[in-house]
């Protein structure tokens, strides 16, 4: 290894890095095509389930590509009037020529007399830009001319898709623009340099956007969708991660400064004692994205591919690039705070020394403490549900949602779900018949046919996408399945089997991958700290905080903003996310620990590592943390979700676990922390020539 860190920090080799860096990042800026990724994310049901086997069946069907979306009129609960129902009608005539027949049945109105409703069937649109703009007319033909204080508001699916697609667009910049603001203004602090921090920004910057291209040219070989939400969420992982790895090697750098004289000794020394640190914890997290390529969710797998490319990519920059342009530039770069050669560290006596001291004197009690810290918080996450509806999608209301909203309000509860039933043509009776007599179901009418199969349109009793509405479903699946005729061969599919369909593939992907990503992260630091119990314990402590945030984080949720449940793949990705990342400060400090303990003893090092880590983690910590509250920049609930429950478990872990509980349980296990190895007997005779 000595080699290649004297290559990158050499007087003349650190400009070959840094130069070869800059030209092959602008062939790729200036070779990569046009983007082709999705704008809207797609879960991507497994071919396997009935939903999926739906939708192709139907692509059968005469207009099967065709398009829906609701009209509906209210008063805001008031009954609606003589002129508002003329004006409602003329505004059916004004819309029924952009309808698939070019005509219209008169508006549905409710019981109480309070909204009215008009669907509206629509040819299929060429892609999501063309789906908004025509979106965007519909709404302004259905406002068009109404009477002082009726609203007019076009939802159903077609309103949903327009709403999520606009919450997407441009969502790629928003999230890199606040991203690189918030990281600049946290190392502008962290380094209180004027331009120190410029370097290591650019330089995650420039993986950011490599990775970016190398993910979309990747996904196009590999037959995977791109969607936005994976765009933001690789950008916020790569700053976040890299920006993490640049922290520690310039902690280290600046503490070799100060040990050499010659700035590039210095820098080939702080890539032998970060490197390996760095190295292992940009594996543990590409491995344990890569475990998303086990997914039924082709969203999830594509998230994994896309993600483990961009920590490469950060970590070949964090170890090459980043040291070869601070090198050239010299010790000035951390002025005015420039470390000089043979001067203390000011790490030796400071606040992180205090801490480890303090917590090596009381390391039971500091233990028994944070377990209780972290058990209560986890107490939140007992009444965890996961599962929200399409209005609870958004952060705020867009035009879909409180058209939803009238509609669940006004008219029979499954009154805008669409539930599809595909039939064997020659069991079309039978199967009618077993739609009819199953419970939750309202009415059932004969569609489209083509060759040898049917469609059914089924409307449920349920509010859509709620437990009973998903209760109907199995009812219906199970109810076909024992059928004694052809409609055995039955399918249900539509909108609330779809949402049923992903809530189980998300389950069965949770039970696969947590596992695994334990297993990988164990694997790991049983090689690198070649000991089993150290493992152990971390691992206790990395679910532990895990569980804590997921608590915290639902506490928030559901008595400061009133959503009552996660999103599907929210417990999954936060998951992976703070296990993953979690584990960099697991490494950063325990790593130093072990490097300390050969040299001063177990207590003694780790007291050591505690004083020379503990600012550079929390520093990575808060940036980190602050990196994933970006995502609620955008206003769909999952990616809030995700922010929120992953700044709060990385803030406890660097806060609490990492710098005092790690701590704690190595003081209490003394030598016995790094069994079956003996890293404190290395160097026995100098740690005690040393006190």
């Amino acid at each position: 290894m000595r080699h290649l860190t004297d290559f990158v920090s050499g007087k003349f080799t650190a400009w070959i890095v840094f130069a070869l860096a800059i030209v092959a990042a602008g062939i790729l800026f200036a070779t990569a095509p046009a983007s082709t990724g999705t704008v809207a994310p797609t879960a991507g049901l497994p071919a396997s389930t009935q939903s999926a086997q739906v939708a192709e069946l139907q692509k059968q069907l005469p207009n099967s590509d065709a398009g829906f979306a609701l009209v509906v009129f209210d008063r805001g609960g008031a009954a609606l009037t003589e002129a508002d129902k003329t004006a409602i009608a003329a505004r059916g005539a004004a819309l029924a020529p952009e309808s698939l027949g070019g005509q219209l049945p008169p508006a549905q109105f409710s019981d109480d007399g309070t909204a009215a409703l008009l669907p509206l069937p629509l040819p299929a649109a060429t892609d999501s830009d063309a789906q908004g703009e025509r979106v965007a007319d519909l709404r302004a033909t259905a406002k068009s001319d109404l009477p002082e204080g009726l609203n007019a508001f076009v939802t159903g699916p077609e309103g949903f898709q327009a709403d999520v697609a606009a919450a997407f667009q441009g969502a790629d910049f928003r999230l890199l623009l606040v991203t690189v603001i918030v990281v600049a203004v946290l190392l502008l602090i962290t380094y209180r340099s004027p331009w120190l921090w410029l370097v290591p920004l650019a330089v995650i910057g420039l993986a950011d956007g490599l990775a970016g291209i190398l993910v979309k040219q990747l996904a196009n070989v590999f037959g995977f969708t791109i969607d936005a939400s994976i765009s933001g969420i690789l950008s916020v992982l790569v700053f976040g991660a890299g920006t993490n790895y640049a922290l520690l090697l310039i902690a280290r750098y600046r503490e070799e400064l100060r040990r050499h004289e010659n700035r590039r000794a210095a820098m080939s020394q702080a890539l032998r004692g970060a490197g390996p640190a760095v190295l292992a914890s940009g594996s543990t997290v590409t491995l344990s994205l890569l475990t998303l390529l086990f997914a039924e969710l082709s969203g999830n797998r594509a998230l994994g591919f896309a993600c483990a490319i961009g920590i490469v990519t950060a970590m070949i920059f964090a170890l090459l690039v980043l040291p070869a342009a601070l090198v050239i530039f010299g010790r000035g770069l951390f002025w005015p705070f420039v470390p000089t050669f043979g001067s203390e560290s000011p790490t030796e006596h400071g606040f992180w020394s205090k801490l480890g001291h303090g917590v090596s004197r009381r390391p039971v009690v500091v233990v028994i403490g944070s377990v209780v810290v972290l058990g209560a918080l986890a107490l939140g996450a007992l009444n965890l549900s996961v599962g929200l509806s399409q209005v609870q999608q958004f952060r705020g209301n867009p035009e879909s949602a409180q058209g939803q909203a009238v509609i669940d309000e006004a008219f029979p509860a499954g009154q805008s779900a669409q539930t599809i039933v595909i039939t064997p043509t020659d069991a079309l009776q039978s199967a009618e018949a077993i739609a009819t007599e199953t419970p939750g179901v309202d009415a059932v009418s004969v569609g489209a046919a083509a060759g040898s199969i049917t469609q059914l349109s089924l409307t449920l009793a349920a509010e859509p996408q709620s437990d009973a509405a998903f209760q109907t479903i199995q009812d219906l699946r199970a109810a076909y399945a024992g059928a004694g005729d052809g409609a055995s061969a039955a399918l249900v599919g539509g909108t609330d089997a779809t949402a049923l369909d992903e809530k189980t593939a998300s389950a069965h992907d949770e039970a696969l991958i947590i596992p695994i990503i334990l297993a990988i992260v164990f694997v790991v630091l049983l090689v690198l700290l070649r000991a089993l119990v150290a493992p152990l314990l971390l691992i206790v402590t990395v679910v532990a905080s895990y569980f804590a945030s997921l608590g915290a984080a639902n506490l928030v949720f559901k008595t400061v903003f009133d959503i009552p449940a996660f999103d599907t793949n929210v417990v999954l990705f936060s998951f992976l996310f703070l296990v993953a990342l979690g584990v960099d400060y697991n490494i950063f400090l325990v790593t130093r620990a072990r490097e300390e303990a050969g040299r001063l003893g177990t207590r003694p090092g780790m007291i050591h590592a505690l004083s020379a880590t503990g600012g550079v983690i929390t520093s990575a910590g808060i940036l980190l943390a602050a990196v994933f509250a970006v995502l609620s920049v955008l206003p769909i609930i999952a990616l809030t979700q995700i922010g929120v429950i992953v700044g709060i478990g990385v803030l406890l872990d660097t806060l609490l676990v990492r710098t005092v509980l790690v701590p704690a349980l190595v003081f209490v296990t003394g030598d016995r922390f790094w069994l079956p190895s003996h890293p404190a007997k290395v160097l026995a005779l100098p740690a005690r020539e040393l006190a």
